[in-house]
């Protein structure tokens, strides 16, 4: 997790994250790189070591592991300003689900309020058409990583997800607690780090549920597994 001030940082402040990579490493720790930086690994940090601190996240106060300096300074010379790299060491310190959507238990790292995000092709789809009849229609066709999903799903009716209650994906069984409104993130091409209108010009316009411009479908595990890509998808509710 990236924060300045002890505050999260995302692409919401930043868009040049979406340049930005933390790819795993054998072991642990992670790889980070970016467009003009030379690549750093960064071990996973010892509390023992690196002490801990406390951070927040949308609100909610997670103790966290600092990176370490030379992570700190990698992220502070890409962003051009002030942060730091924090590991979640301890799973006991994740922060709870929103109440009215989770059970007690149900808890999120740092992500931002679920576990993990399915959407699907056709709604990807049927999305594109609706940008491409519009005023916006340059900006289309989106790609899916627009929305940074965990898991993607084919052969199903556009919009579909918005319905579901619980679903199977391999071993893996999860509640779909609740559509996910899409912030302005979406609207940051994940290739360049600029920003359009699209796809909350058109999701405001022809996908709103709650009174927010949803894609996709919020989901929590129920128990321990792996998923893994061509994973056969059932929906049980």
């Amino acid at each position: 997790m990236c924060i300045r001030d002890g505050l999260l940082v995302t692409q919401r402040q930043e868009p040049r994250l979406a340049l930005a990579s933390a790819v795993p490493l054998p072991g642990g720790g992670v790889r980070l790189a970016a467009p003009g930086a030379e690549p750093l690994d960064v071990a996973v940090p010892d509390p023992g070591e690196h002490g801990t601190l406390v951070a927040e996240v949308f609100r909610d106060k997670v103790t966290a592991v600092p990176a370490g300096a030379a992570a700190d300074a990698w992220l502070s010379a890409y962003l051009g300003t002030p942060a730091r790299l924090l590991h979640m060491a301890d799973p006991e310190r994740c922060r709870p689900v929103d109440p009215d959507f989770g059970r007690p238990g149900d808890t999120v790292s740092f992500a931002d309020g679920y576990p993990l995000l399915v959407t699907t092709t056709a709604s990807l789809r049927a999305l594109n058409s609706l940008v491409a009849e519009g005023d916006r229609a340059t900006e289309g066709p989106l790609p899916m990583d627009r929305f940074r999903p965990n898991a993607v799903v084919d052969h199903t009716e556009a919009w579909a997800e918005d319905g579901w209650r619980r679903v199977r994906i391999g071993e893996v069984t999860f509640r779909a607690v609740k559509p996910s409104g899409r912030c302005v993130v979406t609207t940051t091409d994940q290739r360049t780090a600029e920003r359009g209108k699209e796809p909350l010009r058109t999701l405001a316009r022809h996908h709103r549920i709650g009174g927010k411009a949803v894609f996709g479908q919020n989901l929590i595990p129920e128990h321990t597994g792996t998923l893994r890509v061509g994973d056969p998808v059932e929906i049980l509710d």
